[in-house]
């Protein structure tokens, strides 16, 4: 299993930036994927979690409304579009899937959210 995160950048309070995570090593279109950020000095938290069945997604509360995660099973691609960006916001973000027992993850991609 492989992820690997790309899109992270320097964008301004109120701005935004898409990531992707490019998966392979497993059949990507039956698993769910998640998105998970980690500030600096804190934990890994959770961002949301997009279903293999029909592609719903939930949130937690702090990016609801400003964040949205799709996939495209075609390309086993999963992304997480990310809008009115908040200085809090910043931290790395990393994909992640529960395959075979085990917890999956990419190296993760920096956001930086800062005027």
């Amino acid at each position: 299993v492989q992820l690997v995160e790309s899109g992270g950048d320097l964008a301004q309070p109120g701005g935004s930036l898409r990531l992707s995570c490019a998966a392979s090593g497993f059949t990507f279109s039956t698993y769910p994927m998640r998105w998970y950020r980690q500030a600096p000095g804190k934990g890994r938290d959770l961002v949301g979690t997009i279903s293999s069945a029909d592609s719903s997604a939930n949130y937690v509360d702090s990016v609801k409304g400003r964040f949205t995660i799709s996939r495209d099973n075609a390309k086993n691609t999963v992304y997480l579009q990310m809008n009115s960006l908040k200085p809090e916001d910043t931290a790395v973000y990393y994909c992640n899937v529960y395959y075979g027992g085990l917890s999956y993850w990419g190296q993760g991609t920096q956001v930086t959210v800062s005027s």
